[in-house]
């Protein structure tokens, strides 16, 4: 059984307990949601797929379906204003800033439209290695498992937060928020950073290794696996706050699907359709690539190492 069907099932069955809960906006939310993912991802990723062969057209559908959770958090949740507009607003910023980003860069460069991303082909390469039959199906239960993970676990932060009554924001929720908005920030100094050296660098195999690029290989994942955390830390109280109104089996699901989001996209920004993927192609198409390695943390950012410990 390949990992995006794992993945299909375990947030299916989040769902369909989130959906036993007994707070009528979050089960409103989260069956709303599910209905507006299932339609957005068939007609923008899965059915495009089906006809080019193309899996990027993912790239289109999660984005927006992020900013599709967030509409929901501002329209349908019944806790206090400020911190669903708040939390609205988060979920808002992180998908249109990359869905709109993913179509101009769409329609620039024909990525997507016309040709597939590498990290993608690596999918599809890492099927075939291993002798997978029917490699269509994997590629849509990975396309869906993105879907079904917006219908689930990276929309339980939000709606829990979305629900909550309390007109004050703690602590607690103040320093999610707060993670969230220095992690939105890196994320945008990472991706700007990139640019800056793409535009100046004369060698097309040079390797950056400018500002956060050089204490980790992949600054800009990092910071995006930071924002989904700083989203769970912040829905920790809401979560908390349905202790006494909700089983004790619905209550332990909702939090670890919560947390899940966090763990969901650090396996993907490393492992599925990140970092390694990524580094597959650079080490081949870098030779400085594989020294960069050596002297830099993949994930979490720490201090270049020297030559002689590197080696």
């Amino acid at each position: 059984m390949s990992f995006g069907v794992v993945l299909c099932a375990v947030f299916t069955v989040t769902w369909i307990v989130g959906m036993q809960a007994q707070n009528g906006a979050l089960v409103t939310m989260l069956g709303v949601n599910a209905a507006l993912q299932l339609l957005l991802f068939t007609a923008v990723a899965c059915i495009p797929y089906l006809r080019t062969q193309r899996m990027s057209y993912v790239d289109i559908a999660w984005p927006f379906g992020v900013a599709t959770i967030g509409v929901l958090i501002l329209v349908l949740g019944d806790g206090a204003l400020v911190r669903r507009a708040l939390t609205a607003s988060v979920y808002l910023l992180i998908g249109l800033r990359m869905g709109l980003g993913a179509l101009t860069m769409a329609r620039k460069t024909g990525v997507i439209f016309h040709t597939e991303f590498p990290r993608y082909q690596y999918r599809h390469m890492v099927f075939e290695k291993a002798g997978t039959r029917h490699i269509r199906l994997h590629v849509l239960a990975e396309i869906m498992a993105q879907g079904l993970a917006n219908a689930s676990v990276l929309a339980l932060p939000g709606f829990l937060l979305a629900i909550n009554p309390s007109a004050e924001l703690s602590a607690w929720e103040l320093s999610g928020l707060g993670l969230w908005m220095i992690a939105y920030l890196l994320e945008s100094t990472a991706d700007a950073q990139k640019l800056v050296f793409i535009h100046k660098n004369a060698d097309p195999q040079g390797v950056c290794n400018i500002g956060l690029w050089r204490f980790s290989r992949h600054p800009n994942y990092f910071a995006e696996w930071l924002v989904w955390t700083g989203l769970v830390i912040a829905a920790a109280p809401s979560w908390w706050a349905l202790k006494d109104s909700e089983p004790a089996f619905i209550w332990g699901v909702l939090g670890l699907g919560s947390v899940a989001a966090s763990g969901m996209m650090y396996t993907t920004l490393v492992y599925l359709t990140g970092a390694v993927p990524a580094e597959y192609y650079s080490v081949r198409k870098r030779p400085a690539y594989a020294d960069y390695q050596r002297r830099t943390n993949r994930f979490f950012p720490w201090f270049p190492r020297s030559e002689k410990s590197a080696s």
